[in-house]
């Protein structure tokens, strides 16, 4: 049994094996693993005694469940009107020229993966982006120059 195989089995004992647990399940599994591989919903369907193409359903419709193998920092940008109006474009040409990479790729040594996303829920503080889980607000291009360089300058 593999390190994804234990986890899953561990989760569905922590919140049980019934069908309303499932985004509970993918959720600790992407916790763990920073995305959901296509082999991890298979062993969530064998584990809960469902189709795969039922907990893929559920996976895929959530926006922050990756499906494919992210950055240990997953950056999200957003890409609403209200962002846009502020300035995402100056901030996504920022985060794309600093870190040598474009929308929806993964930087070479596999620490930065960057993202744009739907409404971050900022919009009062806008352009936003988010950093795993914590939240940067009013940016400029110079203020994104900063937050990651403190970011690359961590050994993860």
């Amino acid at each position: 049994m593999n390190s994804t195989q234990t986890l899953i089995k561990d989760l569905a004992r922590q919140y049980g094996r019934d069908r309303r647990n499932l985004l509970p399940i993918i959720q600790g599994v992407v916790e763990q693993e920073n995305y959901i591989s296509e082999f991890a919903m298979i062993e969530i369907a064998k584990e809960l005694n469902m189709p795969a193409s039922d907990v893929f359903g559920t996976a895929s419709f959530y926006s922050f469940l990756e499906h494919r193998k992210m950055g240990f920092y997953v950056i999200r940008v957003c890409k609403t009107i209200a962002c846009a109006m502020k300035g995402t474009n100056q901030i996504m040409h920022a985060i794309e020229d600093m870190l040598k990479v474009k929308i929806g790729e993964t930087t070479p040594d596999g620490k930065f993966t960057v993202l744009q996303t739907n409404c971050l829920g900022w919009c009062h503080k806008a352009p936003a982006m988010l950093i795993n889980d914590e939240v940067f607000t009013d940016l400029s291009p110079e203020r994104v120059r900063e937050i990651l360089g403190e970011y690359m300058r961590k050994n993860r």
